[in-house]
């Protein structure tokens, strides 16, 4: 027990202030209630605080302490003083009048007891957390009064406190800093300093900074950069090859150098940023005036030449170095770092590896090598025809040959050949010109020699234009390879995902064709599975008898691919096709997504890609104008005409037809009529009570006036066989029925003598094998939302029903959401909506989920020559008035208590539920939902729980507005419970009314027999209906009240209930009264439907389209108060 339990339960108060409101709090109150003076040097200490309750201590130096413990009475209005002095003066204690001069002085203790300055102080707070426009401010809010102070925090917990001061402390923490990551160096007065270490002598190379003296001479070492630093802040690929460079070389770097040292120092000599070079190469008299500028050139392979003289029986090697226009000895050579050659005051660096490791072992040799004629062809198998790939050789002793006749074998036209190969994960690409028997690849140096009658060498000359064209070629067909080209290699190279990347592969193999352009060894790669050819695709559209007939022909060079293969890759939208030798061809990107969307129109049948004749607005638009033949053209032409104008005016009602037809029924049968000549099949969605049976009985007897029908099957309803018989006597009597159901459907008839099959969808499904072996000329699906699910018994029986015309009749053909389309029009128009994968991909999902217009727009225009629709408001002015009203019912003390109790333990269950919990526990969360709205009907639904319980709120209103309005009226009652129906029903019996009942027990034969009983016995005034069962398809115009005694979660399925009587045929005013228990769930779905807000669609589709997973922001939304 608190100590605020405590005052109030065992504590009485020492003094007590009368009629206490906030605003009294002043010293005013103070005087009024006290004759005391406040006591100097006394003190009060708070103890405890909360709202309106308080305990206080009171000290002072020289007198006794005191306990003071304040609470109010809100509802009384009473602000209670307890004391432990136990004095019981008329006015308060000098210790209570302390304490109430602190709670009026004090803003932080005032808070707790004031409710008007704490609402401002709350909100002030709020304010910075973004709380301050909630209804309850204060119960979001914790309130402690620690160390003599107020402090308020959020009850969310980590809830943000979003002022100008936490702003700037965030975007310091968690924002990047400002400054670009990329910025150009400023690199003015820095210079390229290259000298020994001071200490162990090897090379460095660094950034810096020089100062001069006014001669020029260098004067001092300002200081020296690191150019890792500058690293971090460069984009630019040359300027950040040149900084790694040098961040390679102020650590030492052992000798030889290697490959990648070499490729450095090249980089380096690059110098992008154009900065001077200084040198100075003593390390022990390291100092800034040694510094001298000198230059950086690079030396290549093709300044280095190895010369081989003949002399007698010797052959002599010597190599040279082409350094601006002079030739130089190894032996002349010097090196400066053993990495650089030191000529005069420039600095040379080798550009590839191979060639300043030849120049280094020439020079440590100190002489030429000398190789006996004996060992000499040896040595040049071995090494010189090797060395001469990279570096030049110079056969001295060699001449020139123009003569082909006097060659021992003639040389052949030139070759050009591409070579490919594997190495790793890389194709090395190799162009080579062939010369004769010999093939020089074209990035080789190597001398091409053949040999006369008498068997003297000579050399061939090489066709250095027609190579450089080659190589030209090469460089051009891809960004990687001239970047290649200081690598030293006789070949290019790709990553095989480069290779292969897009089309490249197919584009360079094509070009290679084209310029005759050998290519080997493709065929031993391990990728050597895909074809190398480009497709070659040809597609023709003919015309079949319901169909558009599409044969694809794809080829790669004399490999073809299957158009059953090809619809596989495209199903798992992979670029690969198997052919039929077993290899792989490339599928263009582009042409991927065009087979999508052919295959997405039609299904393929053998070789053939067969689209309905219905789409013929998808084909035209996936489909190019030369695909088709002249036969689809025309055809084509005819359909778009059609789609775009009005039908036939001289088309007249049939002879046959008993009674008249509104316009807009004329014009629903020339609409149904004009399907039929072009053999496509459609959606009759006309509004509810407009007349859709009697637009089809009239189509139906114009065929046959025409003498173009056959046998026509229906499919209804089980409660509207009865009416569809006696629409059909009543407006074409010369129609011939035969009704395919029950005891009759045993009967040995024969169809073809009947103009009409009327049967219904149990029937349809159990005697399908039966119906199957009838191909009927018009199929008609009364209805027809039976089959929206595609997964559905009902659905696929409908599918495999043979009709030449197939029709869907629904006054709803949507209900719950865009997928309930595809079921109806994939049976009305098989083909026209694509598969039903392409249908939720492309259409449902964006415009259920994401609200796409365009998606929207785009199926409407598609469908919109095949559903027809209008509604009341659009074709019917003469429909009576219609009323709808919300009745609130105020639920009774029991019946609201006990709602209460499980709304609070439902919403605590939601509370602590995640979202994956909520969509693991579905059956749950329906069963709690369904409780509170059975509750709104009454707790007797609960059954055993609330056996005694009194007559709920919604049966009490109904009774006495059913006793009143049946004197005049006849009336429907429509439950979604059948329990509440036998409620009511038993008290309106009790009120001596006649009722029928119809529910899903009720017998199918004893359904039409109950209608009829209400439509013509004036004694019976009420008609009590499950939801389910009487929602649709009836004509009851008789009756002028309908009364929803709960409310569905869609509201499409409410109004189908009121045009149960507001339809046409109607001649009274029609008022229907949903039934609302107010501060309920039903209340709350009622304001929601309203607002069409995003929470109820989420809502819907939770309950209504059975879905596993519940929107728990939504379920708060509905359980809130």
């Amino acid at each position: 027990m608190t100590f605020t339990d405590k005052i109030i339960d065992s504590e009485e108060a020492s003094y007590t202030i009368e009629g206490f409101a906030d605003e009294q709090l002043s010293e005013i109150l103070m005087y009024k209630h006290s004759s005391d003076q406040l006591v100097p040097n006394a003190s009060v200490h708070v103890k405890q605080l909360s709202i309106d309750r308080g305990v206080f201590d009171y000290s002072h130096p020289n007198l006794h302490t005191a306990q003071i413990r304040v609470w109010t009475d809100r509802i009384e209005k009473r602000l209670h003083f307890h004391c432990t002095c136990l004095e019981t003066p008329l006015r308060m204690c000098q210790h209570s009048n302390r304490v109430l001069y602190e709670i009026i002085k004090n803003t932080d203790i005032r808070f707790f007891f004031d409710g008007i300055s704490r609402h401002v102080r709350v909100r002030q707070v709020a304010r910075d957390y973004g709380l301050e426009d909630e209804a309850d401010i204060t119960s979001h809010f914790h309130m402690h009064y620690v160390e003599n102070k107020l402090i308020l925090t959020p009850k969310i917990q980590g809830l943000l406190k979003i002022t100008d001061e936490n702003v700037r402390y965030l975007k310091g923490k968690l924002l990047p800093d400002v400054k670009p990551a990329f910025r150009e160096q400023n690199l003015e007065g820095k210079v390229i300093l290259i000298y020994p270490h001071r200490h162990y002598g090897h090379l460095t190379i660094q950034l810096g900074e020089l100062a001069f003296a006014v001669n020029g001479k260098v004067k001092a070492l300002v200081n020296t950069i690191d150019a890792t630093t500058l690293l971090w802040h460069e984009k630019r690929p040359e300027y950040i090859r040149f900084l790694a460079a040098l961040s390679r070389f102020p650590q030492p770097t052992k000798e030889p150098y290697n490959e990648d040292d070499i490729r450095a120092l090249h980089e380096i000599v690059k110098n992008p940023f154009d900065m001077p070079v200084y040198y100075q190469g003593n390390s022990k008299q390291f100092q800034a005036k040694n510094f001298s500028r000198v230059n950086l050139q690079v030396i290549g392979a093709d300044q280095f030449t190895l010369g081989i003289r003949k002399k007698d029986s010797l052959y002599q090697i010597s190599p040279l170095l082409q350094i601006a226009d002079q030739w130089y000895s190894m032996q002349e050579l010097v090196f400066a770092f053993d990495c650089f050659l030191h000529i005069g005051k420039t600095f040379y660096a080798f550009k590839n590896h191979n060639v300043w490791r030849v120049c280094r072992f020439f020079k440590n040799l100190g002489t030429d090598l000398i190789v006996h004629a004996s060992k000499y062809h040896l040595l040049q198998s071995e090494l010189l025809d090797k060395v001469s790939d990279t570096l030049k050789v110079n056969y001295a002793f060699l001449t020139e040959g123009y003569d082909q006749s006097s060659m021992e074998t003639p040389v052949q036209a030139t070759e050009r050949i591409i070579y490919l190969s594997e190495s790793e994960n890389y194709i090395v690409i190799e162009p080579v010109m062939r010369y004769g028997t010999v093939e020089i690849p074209i990035r080789s140096k190597r001398p091409v020699y053949g040999k006369d009658d008498y068997g003297n060498s000579f050399l061939i000359r090489r066709n250095d234009e027609q190579e450089l064209q080659f190589l030209s070629f090469i460089l051009k067909q891809h960004p990687y390879f001239p970047e290649q080209l200081d690598d030293d290699l006789l070949y290019f190279y790709l990553h095989q995902d480069r290779f292969f990347d897009g089309n490249w592969f197919l584009e360079a193999f094509e070009q290679w064709q084209i310029e005759k352009i050998a290519v080997m060894g493709y065929d031993k790669l391990s990728i050597s599975k895909r074809s190398p050819y480009k497709a070659a695709i040809n597609i023709e559209v003919t015309s079949g008898i319901n169909w558009f007939n599409t044969r694809v022909k794809i080829s790669y060079g004399s490999k073809v691919a299957r158009l059953r293969d090809l619809e596989k890759a495209v199903r798992n939208k992979s670029n690969y096709v198997l052919l039929d030798d077993g290899t792989y061809g490339i599928l263009p990107a582009e042409w991927l997504h065009k087979f999508e969307q052919f295959f997405s129109l039609g299904r393929r049948e053998g070789d053939l890609l067969k689209t309905a004749k219905i789409n013929f607005q998808a084909l035209q638009s996936a489909y190019e104008t030369d695909m088709f033949d002249s036969g689809v053209k025309q055809e084509l032409l005819l359909f778009k005409q059609w789609s775009n104008q009005e039908e036939d005016p001289s088309l007249k009602i049939p002879e046959g037809f008993i009674g008249k037809l509104r316009p807009y029924q004329l014009d629903g049968v020339k609409w149904l009529h004009s399907l039929s000549r072009l053999g496509f099949g459609g959606c009759l969605a006309d509004d509810m009570g407009l007349g859709k049976s009697i637009q089809i009985i009239a189509f139906l007897l114009l065929k046959k006036e025409e003498g173009k029908s056959g046998t026509n099957l229906i499919v209804v309803p089980a409660t509207l066989l009865t009416n569809w018989l006696q629409e059909f006597e009543k407006f074409a009597p010369s129609l011939r029925i035969f009704l395919w159901h029950g005891g009759q459907r045993d009967q040995n008839h024969t169809i073809d003598s009947w103009d009409v099959v009327l049967t219904t969808y149990g029937t349809m499904v159990s005697d399908l094998d039966r119906f199957q072996e009838i191909e009927f000329d018009h199929l008609f699906l009364d209805e027809s939302q039976h089959i929206k699910n595609p997964l559905s018994q009902r659905y696929r029986a409908a599918n495999r029903l043979k009709a030449k015309i197939k029709i869907a009749v629904t006054g709803t053909p949507l209900e719950n959401n865009t997928f309930d389309l595809f079921g109806q029009l994939s049976f009305a128009c098989p083909g026209l909506l694509g598969n039903k994968r392409y249908f939720r991909d492309v259409y449902s999902t964006p415009i259920d989920k994401f609200g796409e217009n365009r998606r929207l727009e785009e199926l409407l225009h598609k469908i919109k020559p095949f559903v027809l629709r209008r509604t009341k408001a659009e074709v019917m002015d003469d429909l009576p008035e219609k009323t709808e009203m919300v009745m609130y019912c105020e639920m009774g003390e029991e019946q609201r208590r006990i709602y209460d109790v499980y709304e609070k333990e439902f919403r605590s269950y939601i509370s602590a539920q995640t979202e994956e919990e909520l969509s693991n526990k579905s059956a749950v969360v329906l069963k709690g939902l369904m409780r509170l709205r059975q509750i709104c009907n009454s707790p007797l639904l609960l059954k055993d729980k609330y056996s005694n319980v009194p007559n709920a709120a919604k049966i009490e209103w109904l009774i006495e507005e059913i006793g009143q309005r049946s004197v005049q009226h006849k009336i429907l009652l429509f439950s979604q419970y059948v329990h509440m129906l036998d409620l009511v029903e038993d008290q309106l019996h009790k009120q001596g009314l006649q009722t029928l009942k119809m529910t899903g027990s009720t017998k199918v034969k004893d359904r039409e027999g109950l209608i009829e009983q209400f439509k013509l016995d004036g004694r019976v005034k009420v008609f009590l209906m499950s939801l389910k069962v009487g929602g649709v398809g009836l004509n009851l115009t008789e009756a002028d009240y309908v009364y929803l005694i709960d409310p569905w979660w869609n509201p499409a399925v409410e109004d189908q209930a009121i045009d149960r009587i507001y339809r046409m045929g109607q001649k009274k005013n029609v008022i229907a009264v949903r039934l609302i228990c107010k501060e309920t769930i039903e209340e709350k779905v009622l304001q929601l439907q309203q607002s069409k807000s995003e929470l109820f669609t989420k809502l819907i589709d939770s309950i209504t389209l059975t879905k596993t997973s519940f929107s728990k922001e939504a379920l708060l939304q509905l359980l809130s108060r």
